[in-house]
């Protein structure tokens, strides 16, 4: 296991190097100029010039992308160049209000997508598999911009149940911030919901159809047991990585239902710094979305991997 733990986490640091590769160069190809996103159309060449000295910006790529990664290392994620405050001050705080909002989606969305999958899968070929997976098919195509608005339209301006922003006023209990991200929630839990069902019903259904759950019918063991026992365990394992490379979009894909929510969170700061030419908010901001879509993808593997002893971990890749 521990050879095992090591490669994964070789690979995903690996993979990681070359996405700070990939996001600072992409940074330098955005068009416009640091200084002159920061002074103004109206500021004077030269002043751009000046600033754009101390900022750094003029030093040729190579040396500009070790002190980025060295400082990123060593925890200095760089100076805001639209705040002139340390991009952590504001990566920080929107990165935990995002992951509070997947966090709540996540919980809403793992439960129901997975019972929805096991109650397809057990009556396959049924009105209820068919409704299931319709339903979940349908939900899935459907844009998070698109369902967003109709819930806003619905709930928030129509039967006013729920606020139209997701973020609550400081100091608010726990049931009131809940109130706040439940329209938020919804268009994540409507994407991920068919993913998750579909892995989901497909494992049982091949469970179902193994040798060994057969084996355990003609024993005569009552079918509930057997469900539980033999069905589930082996039937949710490939859903599993499913849910961690979800949990990866859950952080990286809220751009659009934070700004639709007018919520604070690290999708919302990511497009303000790109609309702002701020590349050391963009550049830091994507790169932990990138630490943290691996860490739940090596999680996933390693989970897996103690959930599954017939996986041999020497010749695992």
């Amino acid at each position: 296991m521990s050879q095992y733990v090591l490669k994964r986490v070789g690979l995903a640091l690996l993979t990681l190097v070359l996405l700070s590769l990939i996001i600072f160069f992409a940074g330098q190809v955005l068009p416009g100029n640091a200084g002159r996103a920061i002074l103004g159309p109206f500021a004077s060449q030269q002043s751009v010039v000046a600033l754009d000295h101390k900022l750094g910006v003029d030093r040729p790529l190579v040396v500009q992308y070790w002190s980025w990664v060295s400082g990123f290392v060593r925890g200095n994620l760089g100076t805001s160049y639209q705040f002139q405050s340390p991009v952590s001050s504001f990566l920080f705080p929107a990165l935990g209000r995002s992951l509070k909002l997947a966090a709540f989606a996540f919980v809403i969305v793992v439960p129901t997508s997975i019972l929805g999958g096991v109650v397809a899968a057990l009556n396959r070929g049924r009105v209820v598999d068919r409704v299931i997976s319709t339903t979940s098919l349908s939900l899935s195509t459907v844009p998070e911009f698109v369902s967003g608005v109709a819930l806003i339209v619905v709930f928030a301006i129509g039967l006013k149940v729920l606020p139209v922003t997701a973020n609550a006023p400081p100091g608010s209990p726990l049931l009131t911030q809940v109130r706040y991200l439940i329209l938020p929630a919804v268009p994540l839990v409507f994407i991920l919901f068919g993913y998750i069902a579909r892995m989901a019903r497909a494992g049982t259904i091949e469970a179902l159809d193994s040798d060994y759950v057969r084996t355990a019918m003609l024993k005569g063991l009552p079918r509930w047991l057997v469900i539980r026992r033999h069905v589930l365990r082996n039937s949710l394992l490939p859903t599993i990585t499913v849910i961690a490379t979800q949990t990866g979009y859950l952080i990286g894909g809220l751009v659009v239902v934070e700004a639709l929510f007018t919520y604070p969170g690290i999708g919302s700061l990511i497009l303000t710094a790109a609309k702002d030419k701020d590349f050391p908010m963009l550049e830091a901001g994507v790169l932990f979305i990138g630490i943290v879509y691996l860490t739940a993808t090596l999680i996933a593997d390693i989970l897996y991997t103690v959930l599954n002893p017939r996986i041999r971990l020497g010749k695992a890749e």
